[in-house]
């Protein structure tokens, strides 16, 4: 085993596993060359990440385990509440404590491609979920927060099993039945809460990416609709869209 080419062992490791990467650094840890230390220091490095990420997502399991036994729990969060323009978007997610996705964390946290992965592995692997969204007339007719309220609503009534338990980020929505729970910062103490804001994150910045299709002299794939030094001077300048908030534009039209 000690003469098999070091470029064959490192490719055996770069197409391991990472369940499958322990037995294998015990295959080669009697190996003394250089180069194969090299790929065993890496490979332990990589695993020592690994295991370290798992415990940074249990401990994001605390409110969940905490309220378990009340039955079926949801995360719900918002994204859009400063914008200037576009909607306010809202998400419900009930996730399967017991097979938790990795990397979940609250959607500021995480980079645009990395929000955009999560996204497609929390839709895929997450027991269900709910998108609510309030439109910039009903954040205009109702308030922000009202309007929040709306897509939380809406969101919530999209998920099946029905929750029994919601714990939120800060907040307690009318008008929900079942224990809720308000979490100061929660979308970066509860794993549930984390990947709801991810989902209305990415929808929202999707959305938005479309409406600058619409109307391009602002920017909003950019700006996502906040106001940005650029996004004021094009709204001083061309006026508001459709999608502008009137009420929060009175400042600069």
């Amino acid at each position: 085993m000690s003469q098999e080419k070091i470029e064959i062992i490192r490719n055996k490791f770069k197409n391991a596993s990472i369940e499958e990467l322990p037995e294998l650094m015990g295959i080669y840890h009697e190996d003394g060359r250089v180069g194969v230390g090299k790929i065993l220091e890496r490979a332990q490095k990589k695993l020592d990440t690994y295991n370290k990420e798992l415990d940074r997502v249990q401990s994001m399991l605390s409110y969940e385990r905490q309220y378990g036994e009340y039955g079926v729990i949801c995360g719900i969060d918002e994204a859009g509440r400063g914008p200037l323009a576009g909607p306010v978007v809202a998400a419900a997610v009930i996730l399967d404590v017991n097979c938790p996705i990795l990397y979940v964390n609250d959607s500021k946290k995480l980079s645009e491609k990395k929000r955009e992965e999560l996204y497609d592995e929390i839709m895929e692997k997450a027991v269900s979920v709910g998108v609510g969204i309030a439109s910039p007339e009903t954040i205009d007719e109702i308030n922000i927060l009202q309007a929040d309220y709306v897509a939380m609503r809406e969101a919530v009534s999209q998920l099946t099993p029905k929750p029994e338990v919601f714990l939120n980020d800060a907040v307690t929505i009318p008008g929900i039945e079942g224990r809720q729970v308000p979490i100061i910062k929660g979308d970066a103490k509860s794993l549930s809460i984390a990947a709801a804001s991810i989902i209305a994150k990415v929808t929202r910045d999707r959305m938005m990416r479309e409406y600058d299709k619409l109307f391009p002299k602002y920017d909003f794939a950019k700006n996502k609709g906040y106001g940005t030094a650029e996004h004021v001077a094009a709204l001083k300048k061309f006026g508001p869209t459709p999608i502008h908030r009137r009420s929060f534009i009175s400042n600069f039209v």
